[in-house]
């Protein structure tokens, strides 16, 4: 075998420089004999011999032989050691070049061999693609849509390719959506829809093509594999629901399409979708509430959902779920809850129907994403001075805010946690509230928040802070002394990097601190008339007026 397959690379070196067709023939009939039978060892006598520098030219479209050629080069390529070898000698550029073939043959071969040169190369495939193989791909996907080994092979390189956002730009402007949506209304057999799917949801990551997959009826296939798979329990059926339910959700997270299958609230698609969120089927719940969440993406929506009902669907399902439940369903329906309770015209009608005491039974859960999502929700629910009130008393609500403010782990719930304590105090401005927080150990927090890199929790903080001193400043004392606020503020005043407004609140502060003998003497040693003096020529004229007032107060305080 080794030495038969020794004179056949010989004679193939001499053969492809006089073309002598049948004995060509003959040779690379041989090669793909020996390929079959042992692929590696005769890829490593191919790469030896160097015969991999004479198949450029047989792969010209005048070639009789640049089917096989291109048979062998897919073969060789299996193996990784190969492929940099192939694209050295060449092979790329003819290949791409045969992409223009009409027979399928040559087409397919030449679709593998391209597919083994490139496999797992992002940097081969970016360069397919700058050669424009996407929109020649594309054409033969439509003109050859009856032949399954043509499709698939464009489907394989299809997955590969639409992996790099470099394609998708290319994708966008064929109309792959309208040959994908076609092949995928004809498929019956699971594996091949799986293959579809596996091209479709990298593809809709990009807006344009999620519009045009709306745009060619993605969305009622995907509604009719819902209704087809939902109360089977064959793993195939549940596979194909799950990757159908979340390609949906996929779609509807593009503004433009998300907007197209609303409807004004009136959509079938939307209609359909809410129908999941009552079923049994979890992984329908999970869809209907994401696909709710993201339809809340603008007041409109948000305000027509509430009006119709939408709030009272999404708390029936979290009731399914607080005993036990479903972790990833729970998150989603506080997500859409959470969304929908941004217009402040919403706020006041989802308070009304019970959303704070459906949310609160989920205080108990260990998992993050739930914690998170339940802390936004109650902060955009809260910004009428009742509902904080009411919330800011609750003894097991602020308590679990103060144990979730450590949760270094979890910088989210962290910092969502600081931020719900923050806006219980500034929005409900109630002693009883006050006294709740500091009996729980959250003034601390607050004034490590008054710290954060963000600005906007900084200024949260130093308002919240301000309201304590001024309403209950003796209950709130020692904590504020044993969380070094003074030297804090101290920093924060002589730090020239500090915003205009964290300036203005934190002079604001010292102020109401006055009225404490032990923070007041803290103020007075540590020399903050020399800070603030300097700032009464701060550019900002807020500050440089605050900086004036207190300036007088610390004089006259002295």
């Amino acid at each position: 075998m080794a030495d038969n397959l020794s004179d056949t690379l010989k004679k193939l070196k001499i053969t492809a420089v006089d073309r002598t067709e049948d004995s060509l023939e003959g040779c690379l009939d041989c090669l793909l004999q020996a390929l079959a039978q042992n692929n590696m060892e005769t890829s490593e006598k191919i790469q030896a011999s160097g015969i991999l520098q004479l198949f450029a030219s047989l792969l010209t479209p005048q070639s009789s032989f640049k089917a096989k050629v291109a048979n062998i080069i897919a073969e060789v390529a299996k193996n990784e050691f190969m492929r940099i070898p192939c694209v050295d000698a060449g092979l790329i550029s003819p290949l791409v070049q045969l992409l223009n073939s009409k027979d399928q043959e040559v087409l397919l071969q030449t679709g593998r061999a391209l597919g083994n040169i490139c496999y797992d190369s992002h940097s081969l495939q970016a360069q397919l693609i700058n050669m424009g193989v996407i929109p020649t791909l594309v054409k033969l996907l439509g003109i050859h849509c009856q032949n399954a080994a043509l499709t698939e092979m464009c489907l394989v390189a299809f997955g590969n390719l639409a992996e790099l956002e470099s394609s998708k730009e290319q994708f966008a402007s064929t109309n792959i959506a309208e040959e994908l949506v076609k092949l995928f209304k004809k498929q019956i057999e699971h594996d091949k829809r799986e293959m579809i799917f596996e091209v479709l949801a990298p593809l809709a990551e990009n807006d344009a093509i999620k519009l045009q997959l709306v745009e060619a009826g993605l969305v009622e296939c995907l509604l009719e594999i819902v209704q087809q798979k939902v109360d089977s329990d064959k793993e195939d059926d549940i596979t194909e629901l799950k990757t159908g339910s979340d390609l949906m959700v996929l779609l509807l997270l593009g503004d433009e399409s998300m907007q197209k299958l609303f409807e004004g609230g009136k959509g079938s698609v939307f209609q359909r979708v809410l129908s999941w969120i009552p079923s049994n089927n979890h992984q329908l719940q999970l869809a209907g509430a994401l696909a709710i969440a993201n339809f809340a993406r603008n007041d409109g929506n948000c305000i027509h959902m509430v009006d119709n009902g939408i709030v009272e669907k999404l708390m029936d399902l979290l009731d399914r779920h607080v005993e036990d439940g479903n972790v990833t369903v729970q998150h989603a329906a506080l997500s859409a809850l959470r969304n929908l309770a941004i217009p402040v015209i919403n706020k006041a009608k989802m308070l009304s129907a019970g959303v704070t005491e459906t949310v609160l039974k989920f205080l108990k859960s260990e998992m993050p994403p739930v914690q998170f999502k339940l802390l936004g929700t109650l902060r955009m629910l809260i910004d009428a001075q009742e509902a904080a009130e009411q919330l800011g008393k609750n003894v097991k609500l602020v308590e679990r805010l103060v144990e979730w403010c450590e949760a270094k782990d979890h910088a989210g719930v962290m910092g969502e946690s600081n931020r719900l304590l923050s806006a219980l105090i500034r929005h409900s401005k109630s002693k009883d509230v006050i006294k709740t927080i500091v009996q729980s150990g959250g003034i601390k927090h607050l004034v490590t928040m008054a710290t954060s890199e963000h600005v906007i929790m900084q200024n949260e903080a130093l308002v919240a802070l301000a309201l304590i001193a001024a309403l209950e400043l003796g209950t709130a004392e020692k904590d504020l002394e044993s969380a070094k606020l003074v030297q804090i503020l101290h920093r924060l005043l002589a730090d020239e990097r500090s915003a205009p407004e964290i300036k203005y609140n934190s002079m604001v502060l010292i102020c109401a601190l006055m009225g404490s003998e032990s923070l007041h003497k803290e103020v007075q040693d540590l020399a903050f008339l020399d800070v603030v003096s300097k700032l009464r020529s701060h550019e900002n004229k807020s500050v440089a007026q605050q900086a004036s007032l207190t300036e007088q107060r610390l004089t006259v305080e002295s």
